[in-house]
């Protein structure tokens, strides 16, 4: 996630930290550095001018230049700039004091629009409302189908009337869901692949027959500048309570996520970090700063973790740790359980200073060592997975034909979680009673 623009301010920097004191030409010839990487990942020219003066004007200060870390202070006037200027604080959605609370998602064509209604009642769902989801889209092939193959995968209903007019597909839907139940409202409009007047008069006209609790607009923040222009025109002639950012995760340049909120002045609630149902995440403006300076953002790992894991699996696993019958089966049921989660690669950019842990020793984070380990243990009968000191020189043959891997992959694995078990003991060891000592993977204590 907007990994070219971190590097280029993180290297700005990091120059500031091999001097026991600061100058404020020093400061200034960093922050012309952080100004050249801003500008090339496609931030409003307005934008960059106004934080980096912010930036200078606190950073040159006599408190920052004589303090004993000068370069850590500015790193941290940095941080809370660029906090600030991604919006502050989290701004989380409103919800009706009187339900069906409704939310219509807009945006032009190509943005992500349907999947990320989906994911939204998704997001709902799991914090124990009765989302409806509604395809109002009439005009795209195949998007009412799209999110009624969507909303049956999440188990969440979807309304529709084929292609009757989308205002009264609207009202109908909220008729139904005060009818039947449903607390939540997510309305699915159509886009275009540019803004017309034909369209902001459908979306007012829905407005105004629903009366929605917030109108979110769904951009692409791979489309830079033209992201944040789409963004105006939309809440200059429909008016916006906030905006969700798909595609952060792709080659985004950033340009969008650093200028939508001070351009506009409409905040950021959700950001959209990959194609899975569950890519969907609320935007913290503190968490995204520390991530882009290489700090990490460690509570939002703890919090994926938590929502996407199995509490009971983790139950089971603390036990077997404490009794240290941690076997290959138990690490098998760890590794999906991780890799639920996602990419390994956007796991670990989630710890700070991984990013430049990784330029530095060239490391390439391999997906596929997860899928050769998974079939390696696969390929084992249950009796090996439970005691494997049983698997001999003929078994580690089969094991290795039956995965497609050689019989060294095979003793590396063993090797591997021999190693790990010796050291769940040393550290079981050292637990305190009544607490797991140990837990592999996400699950700590």
């Amino acid at each position: 996630m907007l990994e070219n623009l971190a590097e280029k301010i993180q290297g700005a920097l990091r120059k500031l930290g091999g001097r026991g004191r600061l100058t404020e030409g020093d400061v200034k010839e960093a922050l012309r550095e952080v100004r050249l990487a801003l500008l090339e990942a496609d931030v409003n020219f307005k934008v960059v001018k106004d934080f980096i003066e912010k930036v200078r004007q606190a950073a040159v200060g006599q408190e920052v230049l004589s303090s004993l870390t000068p370069a850590q202070q500015v790193v941290k006037v940095v941080h809370e700039q660029l906090t600030a200027l991604l919006g502050g604080g989290t701004s989380r959605l409103t919800f009706a004091s009187e339900p069906p609370t409704v939310f219509i998602l807009v945006g032009l064509q190509g943005a992500g629009k349907t999947t990320t209604a989906a994911k939204l009642a998704n997001f709902l769902a799991k914090q124990g409302r009765r989302p409806l989801l509604v395809a109002a889209d009439i005009y795209r092939p195949a998007a009412i189908k799209q999110l009624e193959v969507l909303g049956a995968k999440l188990k969440i209903p979807v309304f529709s009337q084929g292609e009757l007019n989308p205002v009264l597909i609207a009202r109908a839907a909220v008729e139904k869901a005060r009818r039947e139940g449903f607390d939540t409202v997510v309305i699915d409009t159509a886009g275009r692949l540019h803004i017309d007047d034909e369209m902001m008069g459908e979306l007012a006209r829905i407005k105004a027959e629903v009366r929605p609790q917030e109108t979110i607009l769904v951009v692409d923040a791979m489309t830079g500048q033209d992201a944040v222009t789409a963004a105006s025109a939309f809440h200059q002639q429909i008016g916006l309570d906030g905006v969700i950012l798909t595609k952060l995760d792709g080659d985004a340049r950033g340009g969008a996520a650093l200028s939508v909120r001070a351009v506009t002045g409409v905040p950021i609630k959700f950001i959209g970090t990959g194609e899975g149902i569950e890519a969907l995440e609320v935007f913290h403006p503190d968490r995204l700063a520390a991530r882009i300076l290489g700090m990490g953002d460690v509570l939002s790992l703890i919090e994926k973790a938590q929502e996407t894991l199995n509490a009971e699996t983790a139950r089971k696993l603390e036990q077997k740790l404490r009794r240290e019958e941690f076997t290959l089966e138990d690490f098998r049921t760890q590794l999906r359980e991780v890799r639920k989660l996602g990419p390994l690669d956007q796991l670990l950019s989630y710890l700070p200073g991984w990013s430049q842990m990784k330029k530095l020793s060239a490391m390439e984070v391999d997906e596929k060592e997860l899928v050769r380990v998974e079939a390696i243990i696969n390929s084992m009968t249950p009796e090996e997975r439970a005691h494997p000191e049983i698997i001999d020189a003929s078994r580690k043959r089969r094991i290795a034909r039956g995965s497609g891997t050689t019989v060294q992959d095979v003793n590396r694995l063993l090797k591997q979680f021999t190693d790990m078990k010796k050291l769940l003991k040393q550290l079981g060891r050292a637990g305190k009673p009544g607490k797991a000592p140990f837990a592999f993977g996400p699950f700590t204590r």
